[in-house]
């Protein structure tokens, strides 16, 4: 398996650095401790502990995704493949200069051509495209909506342009997320007490998918995870709605388990004197949503629950043995 995007699939391609900052968070406590007790150790992912890919690798048998590219050594691809995916990072260059969705494509087709991946990993390859709206969180206050809708075209366009390069270089099979209701993020659910999600970013999500569905229609070997459904049956289903079952699961929908205290701050972040600038829950297992904009394992493991039946059943159809 091989993984490209973002922060929903990123297993450790930031830098560790020893000054913790929104961008290193991840290897930082309380990322990675399981149940905010230090019993693990942070793992460079956006969670509590797993995160999206490590839930689709065990759902394959696995027992986590494939290690990150910053962190494998030269020359070597391990047999469970390589994710190439950076927290942050968009189908454009956001302001962090990370590794846009073609330059990580790019780094995968520099270690087709040096032999390090081989045709034995391509065999009965799959590729996971994350994209999550890091191209769109600049734009979230913007009140132009063609000009919004122009961007999104832009966006899902280039998801489609990047797939069809994946499987140019002879990736077999592509799941490619669609976006999830990102009004419902704390990040954005917060300054009306997360009590209700943003009806706009909500709406913006839907173009987006519309527009991503119609890319991809006429590609082959694609399948669309459909996130946006199966984070709204948790997070923003109606009342009348069958999912209730779901949504029980989770005591907190729209709640993070780790807040900043400062809404421009981030989980994990210290003062100047190393205080704590941020709470974090003790029951990470009730709340969906982990830090302002990523789930929890059980989020993952509750979302995945829903695709796993049509994700298998595209991953498993004519495969080449």
């Amino acid at each position: 398996m091989f993984m490209f995007g973002d922060s929903f699939v990123d297993t450790g391609n930031l830098p560790k650095t020893s000054r913790r900052s929104a961008l290193s968070r991840q290897w930082h406590y309380p990322y990675g401790t399981f149940n905010g007790g230090r019993i693990g150790n942070p793992l460079g992912r956006f969670s509590n502990y797993l995160v999206q890919s490590d839930i689709i690798a065990q759902m394959l048998g696995r027992l986590e995704a494939p290690p990150a590219y910053k962190r494998t050594m030269k020359h070597y691809c391990d047999q469970s493949g390589m994710t190439f995916a950076v927290g942050g990072s968009g189908v454009y260059q956001v302001p962090d200069n990370l590794p846009t969705l073609a330059k990580q494509i790019y780094n995968f087709k520099r270690l087709i051509k040096d032999g390090s991946i081989t045709k034995w990993h391509l065999a009965d390859s799959v590729a996971l495209v994350a994209v999550s709206g890091n191209d769109y969180a600049h734009a979230a206050n913007s009140s132009d909506i063609s000009s919004m809708i122009g961007l999104i075209r832009n966006v899902t366009d280039g998801i489609a342009v990047n797939v069809k390069k994946l499987q140019k270089l002879g990736v077999k099979k592509v799941l490619v997320n669609n976006l999830h209701p990102v009004g419902c993020t704390p990040w954005l659910s917060r300054a009306n007490n997360y009590t209700v999600c943003d009806a706009r970013a909500n709406m913006a999500a839907s173009f987006h998918n519309t527009y991503l569905t119609e890319s991809l229609s006429k590609t082959k070997n694609v399948h669309i995870l459909d996130l946006n459904t199966a984070f709204t049956k948790i997070v923003n289903h109606g009342p009348r709605e069958g999912s209730s079952k779901l949504s029980k699961r989770f005591e907190h929908k729209l709640t993070p388990c780790c807040e900043s205290f400062d809404p421009e701050g981030y989980c994990g972040q210290l003062g100047n004197n190393s205080e704590k600038l941020y709470s974090v829950c003790t029951n990470p297992e009730q709340y969906f949503y982990w830090d302002s904009v990523h789930p929890t394992q059980a989020g993952w493991e509750a979302v995945m629950k829903q695709l796993h039946k049509p994700m298998l059943h595209f991953l498993t159809q004519n495969r080449h043995h």
